[in-house]
């Protein structure tokens, strides 16, 4: 077999970012997201909710659901690490969780308008997010082996803009010829393709099945080029896994940096992971959007993503990772916080005029920096995370810091499903999103910049 160049293979790791991209943008954070809560939130208005109870209800159950997503994929990650770092093969793992990811994504076509299988949509949906966030975890764990620790960050950056220019594509795409608004046709002007019927939201529902055929496509570059040494090694089974994890979650005494790493990353990441889950929940909810022109505001959130992944490459090569990440932190911060005094009629408590556009565009404009600062925050701490990382256990570290994103990942969508029912506003469930993100950049003062071997 023919020897793949280091620039085939870098370009073939990139391509993972761009196919799996559209399970955030399309599915989760502008279009099947936004739709699940209107059609739950609409289910129980019909069961005599007043409006305020029925969408706090709405976000509540999409909230509790990515909850326990997040914890499976915790409990799942570091053991799954383990096993393919004592192998040395990461491939077949990659393909299983591919195979989920397509699987739970298609499924989605079966969402019925009426609410009627609510909790089977909602299995499918975590079904292919668990998919694409555990093959994550073993893509990521390959990035070591792509470049110098000087070149990791401007790699790690432009992987991540190339993703999020999957994801504006893929979203223009469907926004143009699938996604119906209420007067039956697309944001263009035109019939949904394919003939799908509109009143069934047709056009909304396949967008599950565009993301699996993106997904399974676009992955063709990715195991034609990407390859690993051949090993004989036998794999661990569950329990020495199991073991190995306990042992490096002990050794994590004797790297301090790390360990606060983790901690603080475990943090900001599910905040971010907030805003980015409920961000179109919040258009949908509080500002009334529809889901055509939460699209919009997905392309302009996903576009300014790519924009600022790309750039924050250059920034983490020039500074370092943890500069940008606390200047990427900061400026979260007053989005959420401006997010969280923003509705249709006031901002931070200034009484708005009858017709105003302010609140859209306000919330147009934080779409942006929520997408820019946060290709960037991911993409600057998936290189801080290279600097931490023992080579030799790649997808075990990496599997740390999958669990480290996702051992909390319950509490962010936990805190806004209380709030939210504490106090039946879906725009004050926000909130908790800013204390993560305070927390996070509290801890980073311990974190060496340069990793455990570097003062």
């Amino acid at each position: 077999m023919a020897e793949v160049s280091l620039r085939k293979r870098i370009w073939g790791w990139y391509s993972f970012d761009w196919a799996s991209q559209p399970y955030h943008t399309v599915l989760n954070t502008f279009i099947f997201g936004p739709f699940f809560a209107a059609i739950a939130a609409t289910y129980f208005l019909n069961l005599g909710f007043s409006e305020d109870i029925a969408d706090a209800k709405a976000q509540t159950m999409w909230a509790l659901s990515t909850a326990i997503y997040g914890i499976l994929i915790a409990l799942m990650a570091p053991v799954f690490g383990a096993m393919a770092d004592s192998s040395g093969r990461r491939m077949p793992w990659i393909v299983v969780f591919s195979i989920m990811y397509v699987a739970g994504s298609g499924l989605l076509w079966f969402t019925d308008p009426t609410g009627s299988n609510l909790y089977w949509m909602l299995a499918a949906f975590g079904l292919g997010f668990i998919g694409g966030e555990c093959a994550l975890i073993f893509v990521n764990a390959q990035l070591p082996g792509l470049g110098t620790k000087d070149e990791i960050g401007k790699i790690s950056g432009s992987g991540f803009a190339i993703g999020y220019l999957g994801g504006v594509i893929s979203l223009i795409l469907v926004l143009v010829f699938v996604v119906e608004q209420s007067n039956g046709l697309t944001i263009a002007g035109l019939e949904p393709v394919f003939g799908l019927d509109p009143s069934q939201r047709e056009g909304t529902r396949a967008t599950g099945i565009f993301t699996a055929l993106w997904f399974a496509i676009f992955m063709i570059p990715y195991f034609l080029w990407v390859r690993e040494k051949p090993s004989t090694a036998k794999q661990d089974n569950v329990f020495q896994a199991l073991g190995r994890v306990w042992s490096s979650i002990k050794g994590l005494r004797q790297k301090p940096s790390l360990g606060v790493f983790l901690l603080s990353s475990m943090l900001y990441r599910d905040g971010l992971n907030g805003l980015y889950a409920f961000g179109g929940v919040y258009a949908g909810l509080v500002l009334n959007w529809e889901v055509s022109q939460i699209g919009a505001f997905g392309v302009i959130a996903a576009l300014g993503a790519t924009i600022f992944s790309y750039l924050g490459g250059f920034a983490d090569r020039r500074f370092g990772p943890k500069p940008v990440i606390i200047l990427t932190i900061l400026v979260l911060m007053v989005i959420s916080f401006t997010i969280i005094n923003l509705s249709p009629t006031a901002f931070f408590g200034v009484v708005l005029s009858d017709g105003t556009n302010l609140p859209n565009t306000i919330f147009m404009i934080s779409g942006v920096f929520i997408g820019g600062m946060g290709g960037i925050l991911q993409s600057a701490s998936r290189s801080l995370m290279v600097r931490h990382c023992d080579p030799e256990a790649a997808t075990e570290y990496f599997g740390l810091y999958g669990m480290s994103g996702r051992a909390t990942a319950f509490l962010a969508p936990t805190l806004i499903a209380i709030v939210t029912a504490a106090t039946n506003s879906a725009r004050l469930g926000i909130s908790p999103v800013l204390v993560l993100f305070i927390i996070g950049l509290i801890l980073l003062l311990w974190v060496k910049a340069e990793g455990e071997t570097n003062t």
